[in-house]
């Protein structure tokens, strides 16, 4: 039996949210990253240097950090819809250790924020993090990004000790997952 993790992530359907696995090469998956980008660039540009990011600095940064560890076997993208309209991503990718899975790329649009998109998202890569055969997932962020680490913090994560280094990580966070069914895991 090959110990290669499965990859048949699966839509779901909140109504009306819906959550699909999209390749993170496509165009609507590059528009969602670059969008994902300009959005926390310019948070931090705004706090740090009082004013936004430009356009070259955005392609210099996605050159620097590239999501193509998002796709099968061992990652996937996922693009959310409100209502048919286009509304957010976020990626899962596995960790080589401790059977862990890495949140990342986590975005809802301005235009869509405030109507349950975000834990509709995360409850869909907490979904895809079990499917790859994770029993927990992490995820790094800043400080200044306050609403994303209520919107974990609301979810069950809490501080786990630093598993990453970066010019931008901060918060370190973790969340035991539990099977489908929500059973946690044995250790």
């Amino acid at each position: 039996m090959s110990s290669t993790p499965r990859t048949r992530t699966p839509a779901l359907t909140t109504a009306p949210w819906a959550v699909a696995p999209r390749p993170v090469d496509d165009p609507v998956s590059a528009r969602l990253l670059r969008e994902y980008l300009v959005d926390v660039a310019d948070r931090w540009y705004e706090l740090y240097e009082e004013r936004s990011s430009t356009p070259e600095e955005i392609d210099r940064h996605l050159a620097e950090m590239p999501s193509d560890d998002l796709a099968p076997p061992h990652g996937v993208f996922l693009v959310a819809h409100h209502a048919g309209e286009l509304a957010g991503c976020a990626g899962v990718r596995l960790l080589e250790e401790g059977g862990a899975a890495e949140l990342k790329r986590m975005f809802v649009r301005p235009d869509k924020r405030g109507l349950g998109g975000a834990g509709v998202l995360l409850a869909a890569a907490e979904a895809a993090a079990r499917e790859l055969g994770a029993g927990r997932m992490v995820l790094e962020t800043r400080l200044d990004l306050t609403e994303a680490r209520a919107l974990y913090a609301r979810h069950g994560y809490v501080d786990v000790p630093p598993f990453c280094e970066g010019p931008y990580s901060e918060v370190w966070l973790g969340k035991e997952l539990g099977d489908p069914l929500g059973t946690p895991l044995a250790d």
